[in-house]
């Protein structure tokens, strides 16, 4: 599946929130690839950018394109092989900001449904008891309009479009979610409304807890 006409936005072309020798972190656009896609016209990726500036820098996990939010790179390798391991090891804590369709029942609650990707639909993710990997998202709401409710998100796990298939599982797609949404959830926003706001992890260089947040723009 080819990614939809890739217009990325140049304004801000690169926003920083923190950055030190070690680390680098960095407030995403939506629209924008965390790393460059293999056709020469999906080179500008947050990677990208940050590399004219700092040749060294790394990717240390990914936002998918339409997702806004806080990211964060390794300055070198020995601070990249401290931060993956957080990552990997499910040491880090994020959170998230969506605007869902619909109204949610209840006040909070969590999705433990394992994802596999829809090899002929890729780069869609799908639910799958038999073949996929267990993912665990918990959710809480923030406040609700007559058809939208916003909500709080909070991955355990990092799958490939974790937080768009099980809120979509919940009967509440993402707005404005070209792979997911239906008709008039896609309706209500132009772009996917679901934000990275908060990133916790140990920084490698001082070993001490570290709390980024970014403003949900939407």
């Amino acid at each position: 599946m080819a990614l939809i006409h890739y217009a990325p936005p140049l304004t801000p072309y690169l926003e920083i929130i923190y950055q030190d020798d070690d680390i680098i972190v960095l407030d995403k656009p939506s629209g924008l690839l965390s790393v460059p896609g293999k056709a020469p016209e999906h080179a500008d990726s947050l990677q990208t950018r940050v590399q004219r500036v700092f040749p060294n820098a790394s990717v240390v996990h990914r936002l998918d394109m339409a997702t806004s939010g806080i990211m964060l790179m390794a300055m070198h390798k020995t601070s990249h092989r401290h931060l993956s391991r957080q990552f990997e090891l499910r040491q880090t804590e994020k959170a998230y900001q969506a605007i869902v369709f619909g109204r949610l029942s209840l006040e909070s609650g969590e999705v433990d449904l394992p994802l596999i990707c829809d090899w002929p639909n890729r780069p869609k993710q799908i639910v799958d008891f038999q073949r996929g990997k267990q993912a665990l998202t918990r959710w809480q709401v923030v406040s609700q309009e007559d058809n939208t409710s916003r909500v709080d998100l909070f991955p355990v796990t990092g799958r490939s479009h974790q937080l768009r298939v099980h809120m979509l599982s919940l009967g509440h797609p993402i707005i404005g979610d070209r792979l997911y949404a239906h008709k008039s959830a896609l309706a209500l926003a132009t772009r996917l409304n679901l934000h990275a706001k908060m990133l916790r992890f140990t920084h490698p260089g001082t070993e001490t807890l570290q709390t980024f947040h970014s403003t949900v723009p939407f």
